[in-house]
């Protein structure tokens, strides 16, 4: 009798902590002769002892402390709510023709010099491809878009690099527009050992082709270049 008593108080110290799960797990309830309710997953008889498979462990009481098991009513969980879109991030896709805008602006320069430059380029197509290997809508060779860090497939780096070579340019042959667009054609090399426009028919052409679209370019926009 005495050892039935200390099974009972301990059974008491478990049942708290039984309990608070007990909405978590469908089941059954182990009712005892003290009122007191446990829950289980499952059960099993063994002689004189009941086992109680729980959440926490297997639990033991004396069979003739158990006076029924009663069916847990299971409640299904609620379906869980799909995931909320996540507002996307990347910047809404640009056109050609804003790339270069955006790429002489960061490169501070005029967007019609740019501009220019991208018509005789490539005439705007970032899939342009040169039989000398320049590459998009600047027309990149694969090594100065290496020297720029830049991915010349990609067209906003393209047109970034593209703006980003021509300041340099510009700036190494003090602002003579016709001399940088010259090296942008032909290379700085030609254009030091002539020490202007070099002259190639190739070059002198895309020298006129181009100052003649800058011209019109700032005409046509005196406001914004």
């Amino acid at each position: 009798m005495f050892r039935h008593k200390i099974q009972v108080h301990v059974l008491v110290k478990v049942i708290a902590t039984v309990l608070c799960a007990s909405g978590l797990f469908a089941g059954e309830y182990a009712v005892l002769d003290n009122g007191f309710r446990i829950h289980a997953d499952s059960h099993t008889v063994e002689g004189d002892a009941v086992q109680l498979l729980t959440a926490q462990g297997v639990i033991q009481v004396p069979t003739a402390s158990v006076r029924s098991f009663e069916v847990e009513e299971y409640t299904p969980p609620a379906p869980s709510l799909p995931p909320v879109p996540v507002a996307a991030t990347q910047e809404p896709k640009l056109s050609p023709h804003d790339l270069v805008t955006r790429a002489a602006q960061r490169a501070g320069l005029p967007p019609a010099i740019v501009h220019s430059v991208a018509r005789a380029e490539s005439a705007y197509r970032p899939d342009a491809l040169s039989a000398k290997g320049a590459i998009g809508l600047m027309q990149l060779m694969p090594g100065t878009a290496a020297e720029l860090n830049a991915d010349p497939n990609d067209p906003a780096q393209n047109a970034d690099a593209g703006a980003r070579y021509l300041r340099q340019l510009l700036e190494k042959y003090d602002g003579v527009v016709s001399r940088a667009v010259a090296a942008y054609n032909a290379g700085p090399g030609a254009v030091d050992k002539y020490n202007g426009v070099p002259p190639y028919k190739e070059t002198i052409e895309y020298v006129q082709r181009v100052l003649r679209q800058y011209d019109k370019e700032q005409k046509a926009t005196p406001g914004l270049y």
